[in-house]
């Protein structure tokens, strides 16, 4: 049995139930563990249900016997004396390792962000993330209406909060730039001079600074979906046409999913300051730097 821990938000938790469908695929007995990361005040919240998703969950005992992490005075002494027989898989660098596939009776840890883990299966993933229609509000529809009224929509998604803490930047400080955006939304409307952009972002007092500082564009901030309710945020960016992405996963799969499987998609390059992610980027994904060049 191989055990897959659950963990971050909804782009995550869609990365890693992505590859527990490829192990499906594969044979393998599949379970969630989807308590160990959640168990804290500020945990974010699980929401793959919004798809209509539901999954096999491992047991406390099944996740201590394969984490070799008893409390019981016997096997905490038995670890001191010859060590832990701890059966677990730690993504390295989040970045792919086919490896992962020869796994069995294995704890896997990891946000397995990217499409080489399912790429052979991706017209099944694309069907089902599809948002729960009793889910829909009717502003989002009135949206949805909105966006599909027009011929080029470009969503731009703009990650702030974590983002700007201490520790958060020095991990994704001065990747996605103003100058990132400003080059990203210039080349969409070289392409496209009609082009509407929708913007997506966790900041949404910031969000109107950012459309009157744009205001020679046609631009609209999307407001009010709050960390629990974000899965709007993410049904909406897809509904539009091309992407402006940041390097957040719940970035990728709104423009993954987006309605034109063809349309643009513009994605920071790097994605951390550091080496992790290196398979993020998909073959769609136009690459632009932090000074809004074109790699």
């Amino acid at each position: 049995m191989i055990i897959l821990q659950m963990s971050g938000g909804l782009g995550n938790q869609m990365f890693q139930y992505a590859l527990y469908l490829k192990l499906k695929k594969l044979g393998r007995e599949v379970k969630f563990d989807d308590e160990t990361s959640y168990e804290l005040d500020n945990a974010r919240p699980i929401q793959l249900a919004v798809f209509g998703i539901t999954y096999p969950r491992a047991t406390r005992q099944e996740v201590t016997d394969m984490r070799d992490s008893s409390p019981l005075w016997r096997d905490r002494i038995r670890r001191k004396l010859h060590g832990r027989n701890l059966k677990q898989y730690t993504e390295e660098h989040y970045s792919y390792d086919e490896h992962v596939f020869e796994l069995d009776d294995t704890y896997l840890r990891g946000y397995f962000q990217t499409e080489k883990y399912f790429f052979d299966i991706k017209d099944e993933i694309y069907d089902l993330y599809k948002l729960r229609q009793d889910l829909i509000t009717a502003e989002t529809r009135s949206l949805e209406e909105e966006i599909a009224s027009h011929p080029q929509t470009v969503s731009i998604h703009i990650r702030r909060g974590d983002y700007m803490t201490i520790e958060g930047g020095e991990i994704f400080a001065d990747i996605c730039t103003d100058q990132y955006y400003d080059a990203a939304m210039q080349y969409m409307l070289e392409k496209y001079p009609d082009a509407v952009f929708y913007l997506f972002t966790n900041d949404p007092s910031w969000a109107e600074f950012f459309c009157n500082t744009h205001s020679d564009l046609n631009i609209r901030a999307i407001k009010g979906n709050t960390e629990y309710f974000g899965y709007l945020d993410m049904h909406l960016m897809s509904c539009c046409r091309h992407h402006i992405i940041a390097n957040s996963s719940f970035s990728w799969w709104g423009a993954w999913l987006g309605r034109d499987r063809d349309g643009i998609i513009i994605a920071p390059e790097p994605w951390f300051n550091n080496d992790h992610c290196r398979d993020i980027h998909t073959d769609r994904m136009l690459r632009m730097d932090p000074e809004g060049k074109l790699l």
